[in-house]
């Protein structure tokens, strides 16, 4: 063996030491790793940007972020049938349209006609759109020649169920309303239904019922038979000959 390799080995062997505890001490590694993580005077820092350079998957009103997990059952919309008006009003906007005929499905391709044919009509004006409804609800259809049964078609579009008396679109800003009136005559053509023009203020609608004077204790009030019993005598002499025939036929 060289003397320079014996020397250096044997100054090795006397650096050993037998200690209870086998962790070593961080100290002297941690100032050693930032004595050579420290930036130097002649080094230019490093520029961090502070935002992500990847696109953001979001989507839309007529377009979901996330796929469907589930297959949508066809189903319906769903109607109020408890007394509730929500979302028969105006919230944002001064003018809104509202369908009024039957509750429906509309697809998202549609949707997006009637908001382009009311974004022509009002091309030029300072305006806000605000859109009350989302396609969020798949469409699965099956081909041609498909044996019967559910759950093998395929993704075909997105749809929206709006009830009836929902407000679809409200409209803010500088627009007369004449003009927003156009406007959403144009898109309530271009799509399935019909739609009424309503106003900020106009009173809210319960199912197809207008609570305009009527109150809700009134729509919720049962219908019940007058029993006859209570039906005054002289209001049934006046009808009872009303009901008799006064033909002479002997067929009478």
């Amino acid at each position: 063996m060289k003397p320079q390799s014996l020397q250096s080995f044997t100054a090795q062997f006397w650096r050993l030491s037998l200690a209870s505890n086998t962790i070593r001490p961080l100290g002297p590694i941690l100032a050693q790793a930032s004595a050579f993580s420290a930036p130097s005077n002649h080094t230019s820092p490093q520029s961090h940007r502070p935002f992500s350079s990847t696109a953001v998957n979001s989507g839309n009103w007529l377009l979901p972020t996330m796929p469907e997990k589930k297959r949508s059952r066809k189903g319906r919309p769903r109607v109020p049938t408890g007394g509730s008006a929500r979302g028969t009003t105006l919230v944002w906007g001064e003018y809104g349209l509202r369908m009024c005929d039957h509750h429906r499905r509309v697809s998202a391709q549609q949707l997006k006609v009637g908001e382009d044919a009311i974004k022509v009509r009002l091309k030029g004006m300072r305006y806000r759109l605000y859109k009350r409804v989302a396609a969020q609800i798949g469409v699965y259809s099956s081909g041609n020649e498909v044996r019967q049964g559910k759950g093998k078609g395929s993704f075909d579009h997105w749809a929206s169920r709006i009830a009836v008396s929902k407000i679809i679109f409200e409209l803010k800003g500088d627009v007369h309303e004449q003009v927003a009136r156009d406007a959403f005559r144009l898109a309530g053509n271009k799509m399935p239904g019909q739609y009424e023009f309503v106003k900020k203020g106009d009173p809210p609608v319960v199912g197809i019922t207008k609570l305009d004077g009527v109150t809700m204790e009134e729509l919720k009030r049962p219908r019940r038979k007058i029993p006859l019993d209570s039906i005054p005598v002289g209001s049934t002499a006046e009808t009872l000959p009303s009901s008799v025939s006064t033909s002479t036929s002997p067929d009478a």
